[in-house]
């Protein structure tokens, strides 16, 4: 890792003091990325060297788009998400995928870049990572602030089919909603299944769940 962060920082260097068609850094960086930090998985290679049209826009303009572009990547992210016939699923699976921040590290993955097993969650997949940046529930002791806090989320809210419909959009691909949101797009990316999703929003909506007692 050490060695990955000296040539991560000459490559900066680089591009400060040469041409923009000296790629000598950024090659050697991306080989290392490729081999040793990503493990060799694609994925996640993919995931942190390679930005969609959406992502290179919000970038381009610091996250600050002109209206009209922030309305096409809205507009064009909002195309992707498919909504499943069940939209809620079952809250007690959505806290412990809420829980979870299991998925696509690069520890997570044996030394042939292959997905260990999450013992953690009934299916072995990934989790949602989602106390890392909100509040849900009032006995958590710890959570991220980085989003607003969604405790009480559904008794706000209610749990009709238009919120439904609009958490689960949400959460698969929140730059449907904002075109530069840093939630990630926990659907469009893969990160959680379309029944992971909803069972995050029967832990959203769910008048019995911990969230909205």
């Amino acid at each position: 890792m050490k060695t990955l962060i000296v040539i991560l920082g000459s490559a900066l260097v680089a591009g400060c003091v040469t041409s923009q068609s000296d790629t000598s850094g950024k090659v050697k960086a991306d080989a290392i990325l490729k081999a040793d930090f990503a493990k060799g998985n694609p994925t996640i290679v993919a995931r942190v060297s390679v930005q969609d049209d959406a992502l290179a826009q919000c970038s381009k303009f610091r996250d600050n788009p002109p209206k009209e572009v922030a309305a096409r990547i809205e507009k064009e992210q909002l195309a992707t998400i498919k909504l499943p016939e069940k939209l809620m699923g079952d809250w007690k699976v959505g806290e412990k995928i809420a829980q979870s921040g299991w998925g696509l590290r690069h520890s997570d993955m044996d030394m042939k870049g292959v997905p260990n097993k999450n013992a953690g969650l009934p299916d072995g997949g990934n989790g949602g990572n989602c106390y890392a940046c909100h509040q849900l529930a009032p006995q958590e002791l710890s959570f991220g602030t980085l989003g607003p806090s969604l405790y009480r989320y559904g008794v706000v809210r209610g749990n009709n089919l238009a919120i439904q419909k609009y958490t689960w959009g949400k959460i698969a691909n929140s730059q449907a909603y904002n075109a530069c949101s840093t939630m990630p797009r926990l659907g469009h990316n893969k990160v959680l299944t379309d029944a992971q999703i909803s069972d995050i929003v029967a832990l959203l909506l769910d008048p019995e769940s911990p969230v909205n007692k």
